[in-house]
């Protein structure tokens, strides 16, 4: 097919805290050196904002650098976190962790609460009044490559206007190519094209496999007598204990309170619901209490990078760099990753920028990056929290954490020696019949909910009469592998209700409704044949989340 294309000197693949931070400091350093810089930033979400979600609390670190002078640029920040408590939670009780026994990563004095979507938009703003170009509503679907160089030159957008065989409507419109010397890759999670550079270029030779965790977020607003603007509450414990993870309370402000968890998606049992945990998570007494008279007014889920420097990929390839959540630049001991993905971004930029200057042509391999990477604080910060997540893993909550408090707040994270995990999270995944059925109880339409009223809540935007973009590689596996070994665990992790099995009188079928799709990619990790393969869909398409 022809398509149209246009060039750019840099194509920035998505508009998440990585993609804008490099964004913006492509455009500061070409007006500080009157290096005239031509930049691009496209994203799938309808919007700047629509697809990102985080907890969040956030580490000024990045930000202070980018912006020396952000205090008087109105950010859109939250609440600043005046009470910082973690709680070990049992299925009736509560026992608030001294501060002198909670690892030192973990400490919020000086963050800030933050809806990263709001912040995203506000680093478009910036972007765009420093002269990058930014195109929402357009999905990066395939790799633009250089046979004969072996070199990313750009990015594919998709197509506009299939039909679900895959024929053009009448509004059918051909996605172009967005052609560029250098392509940064800033996806999120899992990555689509992300995870093809990984495999292509061979990235992650040498590295422990990513980890994930799914992450779950509700906004609920509550009564005044029950809100504390800047309370932080982080816990262990209950409702995970076939899991590891933790959750989240966030008292923001205008009485709002953000409340989550986070699944490992490590764990064993495939008759565990991560919804359902969330769901459960919330009938404790500590969230009960809080939530009661509350309105809930939010709710998403998103796939988190977790693996942390040990599964850290190659940055740098032939024509491009991968980086924040795309590449796994989270630092799970502090729970914070928009931080480290800024910088990632700034650095990326900085590579670049540097390589132009001196007249490097594109479609090189910026091994430089990895050089400038190990000379700055993200670097430091990332190795000092190797341990945090295997140990999670290795020893579970309990133990693991106090071996985590030892290193993070005995050591600085200098503990003398490297733990790993090299064992996949969809490896981990048991047999149905060596685990016991959860039984979950009935959500009460005033606590807890179902799935479908959930999304409702993500505001999906999905033209049904497209191509479904959840790929199997073997439409059989689902009912003659999966089901019978393990009750077909994608009707359960999905947090959308995006799977089903569905019996009729003559046969049993895997149903797909594509529709739902919150793109939280938790189906492409966890399904234990890697046999779901996550696409985009068109342009614009999924959640649009305001204020998440």
């Amino acid at each position: 097919m022809e398509r149209e294309s246009m060039e750019f000197d840099v194509v920035i693949i998505g508009a998440g805290p990585a993609g804008l931070a490099a964004a913006c400091r492509f455009m500061q350093i070409s007006r500080d050196s009157e290096h005239p810089l031509s930049v691009c930033v496209v994203e799938k979400g309808a919007d700047i904002g629509s697809h990102i979600l985080s907890g969040a609390l956030l580490e000024t670190s990045a930000l202070d650098e980018l912006f020396n002078d952000w205090k008087e640029m109105n950010v859109p920040l939250d609440a600043a976190v005046t009470t910082d408590e973690f709680h070990w939670l049992s299925a009736n009780g509560s026992k608030t962790i001294p501060h002198s026994f909670v690892p030192a990563s973990m400490a919020n004095n000086g963050n800030h609460m933050v809806s990263a979507g709001n912040l995203c938009r506000w680093l478009a703003e910036q972007a765009e009044a420093l002269g990058a170009e930014i195109f929402p509503g357009f999905a990066a679907k395939e790799l633009l490559l250089d046979d004969e160089q072996d070199c990313v030159c750009g990015v594919i957008i998709g197509d506009m206007g299939l039909d679900k065989q895959g024929n053009a409507k009448d509004s059918f419109v051909p996605g172009m190519e967005l052609r560029a010397k250098y392509t940064i890759f800033a996806e999120g999670c899992r990555g689509h094209l992300g995870k093809q550079l990984i495999k292509h270029y061979h990235l992650d030779n040498g590295k422990s496999p990513q980890h994930y965790g799914i992450g779950f977020k509700e906004v609920w607003r509550v009564p005044a007598e029950q809100h504390r603007v800047g309370k932080v509450i982080h816990t262990g414990g209950w409702p995970l204990t076939q899991a590891t993870g933790g959750g989240f309370i966030y008292h923001m402000d205008n009485q709002l309170v953000a409340v989550g968890l986070i699944v490992d998606l490590n764990y064993r049992n495939p008759h565990l619901s991560p919804f359902d945990e969330f769901q459960r998570f919330k009938t404790h007494p500590l969230l009960a209490n809080l939530l009661e008279g509350g309105e809930r007014i939010g709710y998403g889920a998103r796939a988190i990078s977790k693996g942390g420097f040990n599964s850290l990929p190659k940055m740098s390839f032939p024509g491009g760099l991968l980086i924040g959540c795309d590449a796994g630049t989270l630092n799970f001991a502090k729970i914070k990753g928009i931080h480290t993905a800024m910088k990632s971004g700034m650095l990326a930029a900085e590579t670049v920028c540097e390589a132009f200057m001196k007249g490097v042509e594109g479609g090189k391999d910026l091994n430089c990056f990895a050089e400038r990477m190990e000379h700055s604080w993200l670097h430091e910060e990332l190795h000092s929290a190797r341990n945090f997540g295997p140990a999670l893993h290795r020893f579970g909550n309990l133990l693991g954490g106090m071996f985590n408090y030892i290193e993070q707040s005995w050591f600085g994270g200098n503990f003398p020696l490297t733990l790993r995990d090299d064992k996949a999270d969809y490896r981990c995944l048991g047999k149905a019949a060596d685990f016991d059925k959860i039984d979950y109880p009935a959500p009460d339409g005033k606590l807890t909910f179902d799935r479908l009223s959930s999304i409702y809540l993500c505001n999906i935007s999905h033209d049904e009469d497209q191509p479904n973009h959840l790929k199997l590689r073997d439409k059989t596996i689902p009912i003659t592998s999966n089901l019978p070994l393990f009750d077909e665990p994608a009707q359960r992790y999905c947090p959308a209700g995006v799977y089903e099995i569905v019996t009729s009188a003559d046969k049993t079928e895997f149903v797909i409704n594509a529709q739902n799709c919150i793109h939280c990619k938790t189906c492409d990790i966890k399904d234990p044949a890697q046999n779901i393969c996550w696409t985009t869909p068109e342009g614009g398409s999924g959640p649009n989340y305001t204020g998440m």
